[in-house]
């Protein structure tokens, strides 16, 4: 089941990547051909739109219809494979990626999740417990300082990131931030437009984020 008119994130266990964990297959990136020194930025963004295009042409009309949103608002992707579309520091996110192929995910309602976006931000190692039981769509990593959500609508991951800052900073319980991620989807759904859903509410970092940890005795 698809939530139409906004997108949600959350669930119950985030992916968190504390450590070094199995390589995933690296895929070659399409022909999105990088501008030309004498490009304009416009121009550059044009030229490389029709190959962005051409790679989700045969997606699944969920993944193909949010890809076709970000390409909207934030032009052609800076790199593309025949499963996902990526940018990089696209407004206020370090990176956005949509992929072709979508995860189940049931909170606070039956949802695809497809959209991931990504900013700076330390998580302190003793919240790690507390942003699994907020958010299973919520991916924090200790070791490059970075946290993202992923949803299917923009709203949605803006909400997610600013309740995982408040669990983090212990503003909110996880039973409080789950309550309010569902009160604010059901404004959402009746045509409101909650601050949480609009941009985050906090300052975002800008690098330094990071936790490399120490070698362990004797190393």
């Amino acid at each position: 089941m698809r939530i139409t008119g906004f997108a949600l994130s959350g669930a119950a266990i985030v992916a968190i990547l504390s450590g070094c964990g199995p390589t995933a297959t690296t895929q070659t990136p399409a022909t999105v051909p990088a501008p030309s020194p004498t490009m304009a930025p416009a121009a550059a963004a044009a030229a490389a739109q029709p190959q962005a295009s051409a790679v989700i042409a045969s997606w699944p009309e969920t993944s193909r219809e949010v890809a076709q949103t970000m390409i909207g608002k934030y032009g052609a992707p800076n790199e593309a494979t025949p499963s996902r579309l990526i940018w990089f520091n696209n407004g206020p996110w370090k990176r956005t990626i949509v992929y072709r192929d979508t995860v189940p995910h049931h909170f606070p309602m039956p949802h695809p999740d497809l959209l991931e976006q990504v900013i700076d931000y330390r998580v302190p190692p003793e919240a790690f417990d507390a942003l699994a039981r907020y958010d299973g769509s919520v991916i924090a990593e200790r070791t490059k300082g970075e946290i993202a959500a992923r949803c299917d609508k923009e709203g949605a991951n803006f909400l997610a990131i600013n309740l995982a800052h408040d669990v983090a900073t212990g503003r909110r319980t996880v039973e409080q931030a789950r309550e309010f991620y569902a009160q604010t989807i059901q404004a959402v759904m009746q045509g409101e437009q909650p601050a949480y859903t609009q941009g985050f509410q906090f300052q975002v970092p800008r690098g330094g984020t990071g936790d490399p940890d120490r070698p362990a005795p004797g190393m």
